[in-house]
């Protein structure tokens, strides 16, 4: 079975897809803290630009609660705003208001704000720390979701995903 965490407008077919608000498609409610199921019921949980939404204090909660939800050998698929990317975009560019809801967050209600950053060493560290392995870089394209646009494929300028910056860590780790 297939988790599919805080699918926003990116409802998956063929997977549980969780959300915390009721006015999106999803099959069930709930905070991505307390998930409804059994300890090691998936095989793979993936949350796309959902953990920068959590307090730095409940970050380790939130990894260790979706690390007990998967099976032994289970993946879990990571997708957050790339601090480091953020930092290159603005340095290069200037262009702070392209960047506002990378680090902000949406800010349209009191659950859409960003409250930590992530980079490739940060996020690697505080998944070692709650007992992933194997944690390497995952490409969008590659996946079996690759043509559900969701944030994992952010990129600057928007949309181009030629020759634009890809603005999303996307990481997978194994329990």
């Amino acid at each position: 079975m297939r988790l599919h965490i805080g699918p926003g407008n990116t409802y998956l077919p063929d997977w549980i897809n969780v959300d915390i608000f009721s006015n999106v498609r999803a099959d069930i409610y709930s905070s991505a803290l307390a998930l409804p199921y059994e300890r090691e019921t998936f095989g793979l949980i993936y949350a796309s630009h959902v953990l920068e939404h959590f307090s730095r204090h409940m970050i380790l909660a939130a990894l260790t609660h979706w690390r007990d939800l998967l099976s032994s050998g289970g993946i879990l698929r990571l997708a957050v705003p790339d601090f480091e990317a953020v930092c290159l975009y603005y340095l290069r560019t200037r262009e702070l208001k392209n960047i506002m809801g990378l680090l902000y967050g949406g800010q349209d209600n009191d659950l859409n704000v960003h409250k930590v950053s992530f980079d490739q060493y940060t996020l690697t560290e505080m998944l070692e720390k709650v007992g992933f392995n194997e944690i390497r870089k995952w490409s969008w394209q590659e996946t079996d979701h690759a043509n559900y646009d969701d944030y994992s494929q952010a990129y600057l300028p928007y949309m181009n995903k030629e020759e634009g910056m890809l603005m999303s860590l996307n990481l997978e780790a194994v329990k």
